[in-house]
């Protein structure tokens, strides 16, 4: 058994600290290991400065592409979980309810994840290939509830309202100056 005062770090798993600017015998005198001459000889740099070009953090976009506007984002359910939950007619608000979906968002969409053996009829706003093949194989039907679309306003057609009042011009004479 060893005493404490004969505990040693095992040979070369430590490593004497770097004593810059103590001398030219240290190996690490005069320049202190910064080299000759140059910023970085002189001061403290960051270590992201790239000598005064335009920096890779503003030489790159920060966001690449765009949201598009009109993108719409359903709440998902599976057919697994249809099949667990509901016998019969399943609807948007009664999967609400239940609290299968976190929220009803632009719509509902049914994938085809598990399989059904119950006759169901599926109302929501999309269902996926397989989901409407595995309902309507076990005998169910999926019905389509239409999503709202984005109303913009119509065109005009020509003709339609009044038609403006043509311009007329003006010529003023030198008898009409003088009355």
């Amino acid at each position: 058994m060893s005493m404490i005062h004969e505990l040693r770090p095992a040979k070369g798993s430590t490593k004497r600290r770097r004593r810059v600017a103590r001398g030219i015998g240290s190996g690490m005198g005069k320049t202190a290991t910064r080299g000759t001459k140059g910023q970085k000889a002189r001061r403290q740099i960051s270590p992201w400065f790239e000598g005064g070009q335009t920096p890779i953090h503003r030489r790159l976009p920060v966001k690449k592409g765009f949201r598009n506007i009109n993108h719409k984002e359903f709440a998902i359910v599976n057919v697994v979980d249809l099949d667990k939950h509901f016998d019969g007619e399943v609807t948007p608000e009664a999967i609400a309810r239940l609290g299968l979906t976190p929220g009803m968002k632009d719509g509902l969409k049914v994938l085809g994840v598990g399989e059904t053996k119950k006759k169901l009829t599926v109302h929501a706003h999309h269902f996926s290939a397989t989901a409407k093949v595995k309902i309507e194989a076990a005998g169910g039907t999926c019905v389509v509830i239409p999503t709202p679309g984005k109303t913009t306003p119509k065109k005009k057609v020509k003709g339609d309202g009044p038609a403006p009042a043509p311009a007329t011009k003006t010529k003023k004479t030198k008898t009409a100056e003088k009355d």
